[in-house]
């Protein structure tokens, strides 16, 4: 019966293919292939390997190239494909399994080339710094680098190795960075050799196999740079150049091909091209559902109607595309589709075909019948997320989907099975180990308080007894309004201040941490300094004459000193002290105070307290700071008014909310509340850290490896009677005993210890080098065998403390002395163990000479560890607590009480969130006798290094709260590694991406899902209108039969072809991305007009990553204008920018490679440094290095300080104002000096051409000032509109002109021909481009995005050498000389705009801007077009136009209601280059130009076309006329300016003209009435007229 049936089917499908064929002859399918290439070179498959396997362990690079020279196993790798799969073979064979499979995808996804790249600049840099020799031109592909010389063969390095011992080479090598891959067989501080070469040439073999045998011996720091030169692919292995020859096509991105509105025809009529076949595209996925037919079963049963069923097939797909529905069949679209996919057997597969091909499946989606279950759940659910609403948690951490893309999940996966793979090596049960990986970090606070009280803080004012604050209510709750008005019209606050001696902190600093003590004689003589006196001065009139004689005591102390004609701004001279305190007392007391100030000074009076206030300020760390204030224990090192009133204007809200919600009331201790539930008892910056100033983590467990590490080896000290307890908290002191520095910290570490600490433990890696005198050696000997030994005795820190004093005071810097001295202090240390009742014979039978070796290798190992593993020099002194490392210490102010805060803030933040799970792992497969609280200790040292380390958000949601029965999809084993919850609304932009991004974790990675559906439930349009590709990598990318890699493509099968097409491109937030092969107009895509051709192809390029980052000013406002340069060491400026006032945001275009970035020379760098690292260096020259080596670019943050004496100087000087003539001197001071430099941004070959083009200029007749112009088109008809508009200019002027246009949509063909259209017609130009920032709200389609670009950008996407610039639409025509326009006087405004014109009576009814919302916010100004304008880039800069336009643009963008209010009642929708400009102009002021110098039919009638000196092809909204009509009917000259340049076009591209244009009525500047329109007065007005207004 079934096979009758499906007889029965068949027969009618082949009846219907039968009928059907005849007609789909006519229309055959189209495709559209689409890839993207990097601009770089390619870069061989196998070091993109190496580099992949490095992220897991710098040793398993080693391993992986170990392998892989034993190896000749690609000896029989026939194609790409093979070694492919040779490669990810050998890797497999290094990682565990969940690593093993995400490392052959991220393989695929060439995620690794940019770090290739990277080597590649800097071979190059290595080449540079050295002459070839006799023949320059020689290719070599592996040299040597030492940093003295270059070695091209082994032959020439061997006499170089053997001299290493004797050569002083190790302070002159190569830099090295984070990424370089070390051999673990170097040794610290050994010469180091650079290897530049590829694994698989028969070169590298050599100098690898000689270097690692140095390495060994210790002769070198032994480092490889993977590079394949180019020319050397020939020289190498089978496998060892896939993927060089080309440049590297990459993936990870979208692809839309949206269905483009034509009520206005916007298309270029020239003749078609013929396409050309740049690649075989790709065949398409016929498993897919196509109303309910899988065609690849079909096909599988009758493969001889191949060509018939392939027909039905295209006619299913075209003709049910639909970008309009009714409204009662749009209802429950959403819900419907919901549906769909959850009955699907593959869910997450129907979600992508249904939402990437959803014009064509949205008809059949409409007619399915609802289960009310699923719209119930829906609607259930979105009573707690907003409909629509996306949300995304890998693990339980909520990513951000607007800038989630494919390289970003791949890290964060593979982080967390790294994570798991550390955690499973430990013996860590799998139940905990996700129970570990689901834990959410707590989040950094951004500020943390000190608690200062104490009797030393002098307060000035009693808010409680004061009788001038009686007036306030008592009850807070009944007057918290009142409050904030008192605020904000200065409310009383209580002030106080803490006093101390700098002689006296540097005295106790170099005590040691205490004062030091004289006799009674000593202390006579010894001088007192100036501020221990005021301090006992001012204790001394408190306590006699009240607190506000003391302050005004303190006044007059500042008043003489400023008086002082003498004196300079920073001294108090021992006259203005006395003097101010004569004159403060001199009206309270009877006795002369002469005499009462003698006697002070004499007997030292109050000298203790005075002392102790000193050491108060010591011991809270705010020593450093010089001056500073507290508010409610917030620190800031600023006492500028300004810094205080914005403190009380953060905290009051802070206060305000806990007075909301009950927690401070009437009689709350409001500073005892907040100082005993967070305040630190010690300031540290480097260690609270705080703020852009992020930690930073090495994981301790990934420095574990197969049973050996370094850590095995260290013994720990512990506190009295807490040796047995678990310590959650490790402190690795690495010391340099031989170093004041280093005896310092540890001796700092001993007294901590003895100071009390139940949950910390110390472990000291004694970092000295191997050769240290004896003396040295014997103190880290004995170090050792008390911490091995000895460390559960109560007494033994008490005589470590001792032993520490005792190296220091006797032997710190001795190095020769006597051998059989070596004795004395043997017999000394050992009664001094004897003493404190540890045993001498235990030291004696460890001291011998023989283990000396033993210790040695130990030593060394720590240097490796350090070096290696660390990120520090081997001889540092450094902190390591759970993995935090704190480097430089500064021994000045480091103390005991410094590790007590690292441990309270350790534990707090990170030991605490997984103290509960590791505390309650059942532990299996480990011997009992091992749990010991030593094993218990190391796991939490381990583990929370390692969890540190993540790049994680700590912020969460509580998905367990929504529904999942009928609505939600489920996958996956819940014991899975990593475990992803998503709410998604199938039907958006970011369903399209997700559903492609969550195929890919489900099938690489071990994944559980759990993805709640949440569609839109009221929808009132199609919500989606384009078809979505997202490329992924395949294997199949590699060829099968050669060595050719193919690439990933997005590939669009049967896409509709009577509807016109538009496409963009999604692509990761850093890349920069232009066309660079498309031989259709991308932006108008007809398919029925390809012709012949099959597939419309074409190749995007990422032309560069981009650079961001936010500069700040501590306290201050955003630097605005703050110019940066980035470039190399050799070349520092190849870039450059300026920092915008809208976050301080900054952005440059990059390559991968080293970077270093600083401030511009100028103004920028008089005034301002760049504040350096942790230690808060403030080096004038200091560079910051960044390196790109990923394809996810980078996000830097920067601080500045101003320079001492600059602070009150404004970084943008204004150029004009009331005192015009001062005004004027500055313009040209220092104005000028920074427009000279900045002319050099453009760069060295572009100033070359300007000179070029100034001789050229000179020959053509044209001469005077440049003109600017600045315009953007995309597509082909507005590239054809653009060439016009070139043309007008020039034909109308006979001053150089230079042009300035966009390229992000500028089509190849425009790029090609524009080089010649400038030489043939003598301008200039330049193309110009700015990445849209992430933080700025971003429109939605690709037309709204560039009309942005018209205004939102221009202060910063120009050179800022660039004056002036007249933008002017691309469908313009200039009928004048543009130089009249660039030179008119806009009186002081930065921008001059037309208003629209009123005399065409017609369009009253359009002419939104005179009633309602716009004609109440205008008030009288003018509604101006923006066609034609002219900015003022000077004063746009100067008066932070570009930050206010922004400012406006986030706002109105967001808010919906605000953009209904921003247009007329009928169009709610919203132009930020029209209405923008408009609405911000009472802050950015607009001058008003002349009616004349814009006209447009629409707007102004035909009776002032006469006068006009430039016409506009606007839209008409009445009558819609298309763009070419209306062009050759309106504009005389417009059909000869178009034939010459189809002309010039036609040359330059090898291309027949067809001159059969459409003829239209013969354009004349007599009245023309337009076209009729059947079109009502009250229609509603179209969106892109009015773009065209």
């Amino acid at each position: 019966m079934g096979t009758n049936l499906r007889s029965v089917i068949y027969v009618f499908l082949l009846l219907f293919v039968v009928v059907f064929t005849v007609n789909a002859q006519n229309r055959r399918p189209k495709n559209v292939q689409v890839a993207v290439k990097a601009k770089w070179q390619g870069t061989p498959l196998l070091l993109e390997a190496g580099e992949l396997i490095s992220k897991e362990s710098k040793q398993l690079f080693w391993e992986f190239n170990e392998a892989w020279l034993d190896s000749d196993g690609d000896s029989d790798c026939k194609s790409a494909r093979d070694c492919l799969l040779k490669i990810s073979t050998q890797a497999s064979t290094l990682l565990a399994k969940p690593v093993a499979s995400l490392f052959q995808f991220s393989l695929t996804l060439r995620s690794a080339s940019p770090r290739v790249v990277l080597y590649r600049q800097l071979a190059d840099e290595s080449l540079s710094s050295f002459p070839h020799g006799d023949d320059p031109s020689a290719s070599h592909c592996c040299w040597v680098d030492t940093g003295s010389s270059l070695f091209y063969d082994v032959a020439d390095l061997l006499p170089w190795l053997a001299s290493t011992a004797t050569a002083g080479d190790a302070a002159q090598g190569p830099e090295l960075f984070d990424f370089d891959h070390v051999h673990f067989d170097s040794k610290a501080g050994t010469p180091v050799a650079v290897l530049y070469g590829a694994v698989g040439t028969g070169c590298f073999r050599e100098f690898h196999l000689s270097l690692s045998q140095a390495a060994k011996e210790g002769k070198v720091t032994y480092v490889v740079r993977p590079v394949l030169p180019s020319g050397c692919e020939s020289k190498t292995r089978p496998c060892g150049a896939i993927g060089a020859r080309d440049n590297v096509s990459l993936a990870g991105y979208g692809v839309e091909l949206a269905l483009k509105n034509m009520e206005y025809k916007a298309m270029d009529d020239s003749a078609i091209k013929k396409g050309i076949t740049l690649e075989d595209p790709r065949t398409e996925d016929l498993s897919q559902d196509v109303r309910g037919f899988i065609f690849s079963k079909i096909l599988d049963r009758k493969p001889e109607l191949r060509s018939e069923v392939m027909a039905f097939r295209d006619y299913l797909l075209s003709s049910t595309v639909s970008d309009t529905l009714d409204v009662w069949e749009l209802k429950d679209l959403g819900h419907q589709t919901a549906q769909r996919i959850v009955h699907a057997s593959d869910p997450l597969q129907s979600m992508q075909e249904i939402n990437q091909n959803f014009p064509s499946v949205v008809s059949s989606l409409s007619r399915m019948k609802l289960n009310e279950s699923i719209k119930d759940e829906i609607l259930s659910n979105q009573r707690m997320v907003p409909p629509g609403k996306a949300l995304l948690a890998l693990n339980g951490a909520l990513l951000n989907i607007e800038d989630m893309d494919l390289y970003m999940l791949m890290d964060l996966a593979h982080q967390e099975l790294s994570l798991a793979n550390q955690f499973s090596k430990l013996k860590i049960p799998d139940g905990a180990i996700r129970k570990l990986l689901l834990t959410t970090p707590l989040p950094e606070p951004d500020s943390y308080r000190v608690d200062f009280r104490s009797e030393h803080v002098n307060y000035l004012n009693n808010l409680e007894e004061d009788d001038m604050y009686k007036r306030w209510r008592s009850n807070l709750n009944e007057s918290i309004d009142t409050l904030r008005s008192l605020y904000e019209n200065q409310v009383p606050v209580r002030f106080g201040v803490i006093l101390y001696s700098t002689q006296l902190i540097k005295n106790i600093e170099d005590n040691g941490g205490q004062i030091q003590s004289y006799d009674a004689e000593t202390n006579a003589q010894v001088k007192e300094d100036i501020s221990t006196m005021i301090i006992r001065l001012f204790l001394y009139i408190k306590e006699h004459h009240g607190i506000q004689t003391a302050f005004q005591f303190l006044g007059n102390v500042n008043r003489l000193r400023t008086e002082s004609a003498d004196s300079s701004e920073e001294d108090i001279e021992q006259q203005h002290v006395d003097g101010a305190f004569v004159e403060t007392i001199l009206p309270k007391v009877k006795s002369p105070p002469q005499e009462i100030l003698l006697k002070l000074q004499q007997e030292h009076t109050l000298k203790e307290a005075s002392e102790a206030s000193s050491m108060f300020v010591f011991k809270l760390g705010l020593a450093k700071l010089k001056c500073s204030f507290l508010m409610n224990g917030l620190v800031f090192d600023s006492v500028e008014e300004e810094t205080l009133l914005n403190a009380m204007n953060d905290e009051l809200p802070k206060i305000q909310e806990q007075v909301y919600y009950g927690q401070i009331e009437s009689r709350t201790n409001v500073l005892d509340k907040l100082l005993s539930e967070s305040g630190l008892s010690r300031y540290n910056p480097q260690i609270i850290g705080g703020g852009k100033n992020k930690p930073r983590y090495v994981s301790l467990a990934s420095s574990t490896k197969s049973g050996e590490s370094m850590l095995d080896d260290v013994n720990y000290l512990h506190s009295s009677e807490s040796s047995d307890d678990v310590k959650y908290v490790t402190h690795l002191l690495a010391v340099d005993v031989t170093t004041k520095k280093g005896m310092k910290l540890l001796h700092e570490g001993v007294r901590y210890l003895i100071g009390g600490s139940k949950s910390a433990r110390l472990g000291v890696l004694f970092s000295s080098s191997p050769n240290v005198d004896p003396y040295s050696l014997l103190f880290i000997k004995f170090f050792e065998i008390t911490a091995s030994s000895f460390s559960h005795k109560e007494k033994a820190l008490h005589f470590l403390d001792k032993l520490c004093s005792f190296y220091e005071r006797e032997y710190l810097f001795k190095t020769s002395v006597e051998s059989g001295s070596s004795q004395m202090p043997i017999d000394k240390v050992l009664e001094l163990a004897e003493e404190y009742g540890l045993s001498s014979k235990a030291y004696r039978s460890r001291l011998v000479e023989s283990l000396d070796e033993e210790l040695r290798k130990r030593m060394m190992k720590v240097a490796q560890f350090l070096s290696w593993e660390v990120g520090l020099e081997s001889d540092a002194n450094a902190i390591i607590s759970n993995g935090r490392v704190i480097f430089p210490v500064d021994e000045r102010t480091f103390m005991g009480h410094d590790l007590h805060l690292l441990e309270s803030m350790e534990f707090n933040q990170r030991v605490k969130p997984v103290q509960e799970i590791i505390e309650g792992i059942e532990w299996q497969g480990v011997d009992p006798d091992l749990l010991t609280s030593k094993y218990f200790s190391d796991v939490f040292m381990l583990v929370s290094s390692a969890m540190a380390t993540r790049d994680r958000s700590s912020e969460s949601a509580r998905f367990e709260v929504l529904s999942s029965e009928y609505s939600a999809v489920l996958l996956g084993d819940e014991n899975a590694t990593i475990h992803i919850d998503a709410v998604i609304d199938p039907l958006s932009p970011t369903g399209q991406k997700l559903a492609s991004l969550l195929q890919v974790l489900q099938k690489h990675v071990q994944t559980s899902m759990r993805i709640v559906l949440n569609p839109m439930s009221s929808l009132v349009d199609i919500p989606l209108k384009n078809y979505y590709r997202y490329v992924l990598p395949n294997t199949d990318d590699y060829s099968s039969t050669n060595f050719d890699v193919d690439g990933p493509k997005a590939f669009f099968a049967n896409m509709p072809l009577s509807k016109t097409l538009t496409m963009n491109l999604d692509v990761p937030e850093p890349w920069l991305v232009e066309p660079v092969i498309a031989i259709h107009d991308l932006d108008n895509i007809l398919l029925e007009n390809l012709g012949d051709t099959t597939t419309l192809q074409g190749v995007f390029e990422v032309e560069s990553l981009v650079l961001t980052g936010h500069c700040s000013e501590k306290d201050h406002e955003a630097p605005r204008g703050l110019q940066l340069i980035l470039g190399t060491k050799n070349r520092p400026h190849l870039v450059d920018t300026l920092v915008m006032a809208n976050l301080g945001y900054w952005q440059m275009k990059v390559s991968p490679g080293v970077w270093y970035l600083q401030l511009a020379p100028g103004r920028s760098s008089e005034l301002y440094v760049l504040k350096g690292g942790n230690d808060g260096s403030q080096d004038q020259s200091s560079l910051k290095r960044i390196t790109i080596d990923d394809l996810r670019g980078k996000v830097v943050h920067l601080e500045v300080v101003k320079k001492k004496g600059k602070e009150h100087e404004k970084l943008l000087v204004p150029t004009d104002g009331d005192d015009g003539v001062q005004q004027n001197n500055e313009r040209g001071s220092w104005n000028s000096n920074f427009l000279k430099w900045a002319s050099g941004f453009v760069g060295g070959r572009q100033q070359s051409m300007k000179e070029v083009a100034k001789k050229e200029n000179e020959k053509g007749g044209r001469h005077g000032k440049t003109i600017n112009i600045f315009s953007i088109a995309s597509g082909h008809l507005y590239e054809r509109f653009l060439k016009i508009m070139i043309l007008s200019v020039l034909k109308n002027t006979n001053r150089p002109v230079k042009f300035w246009f966009i390229k992000n949509y500028l089509s190849p063909q425009f790029k090609d021909v524009i080089p010649h259209m400038a030489q043939e017609y003598n301008f200039e130009y330049e193309l110009i481009t700015y990445k849209w920032p992430s933080w700025l709200h971003k429109q939605k389609e690709k037309q709204r995005i560039i009309w942005a670009y018209k205004i939102l950008f221009l202060d910063v996407i120009f050179p800022l050498s660039l004056e002036k610039v007249i933008f002017v639409d691309a469908d313009q025509i200039i009928r004048t000389d543009m130089g009249e326009l660039y030179d008119m006087d806009i009186k002081g405004r930065p921008l001059a705009y037309t208003p629209f014109c009123d005399n065409n009576k017609e369009m009253d009814g359009y002419r939104f801007w005179r009633q309602g919302f716009w004609r109440e916010h205008l008030r009288g100004r003018p509604y101006h077009i923006s066609a034609l304008y002219v900015v003022d880039l000077v004063k746009f800069r100067e008066t932070a136009a570009g930050d206010n336009l922004r400012v406006f643009y986030e706002t109105l963008s967001k808010d919906p209601n605000s953009l209904s209010n921003l247009d007329q009642a009928s169009c709610s929708i919203w132009f930020p280059h029209l209405d923008l400009p408009n609405y911000a102009q009472h802050t950015v002021p607009i001058f008003s130009l002349p009616q004349e110098w814009l006209w447009c039919e629409s707007w102004c009638g035909n009776a002032t076309k006469s006068k006009a000196r430039t016409i506009d092809l606007c839209n008409n909204p009445m009558t819609k006329e298309p763009k070419l009509q209306g062009a050759r009917r309106i504009v005389t000259e417009w059909p000869d300016l178009d034939l010459e340049a189809r002309k010039f076009t036609a040359k330059i591209l090898g291309e027949d003209i067809e001159l059969n244009e459409p003829v239209a009525a013969a354009a004349t500047d007599e009245p023309n009435p337009p076209p009729s329109s059947d079109i009502s007065e009250d229609s509603e007005q179209d969106l892109e007229s009015k773009d065209e207004l």
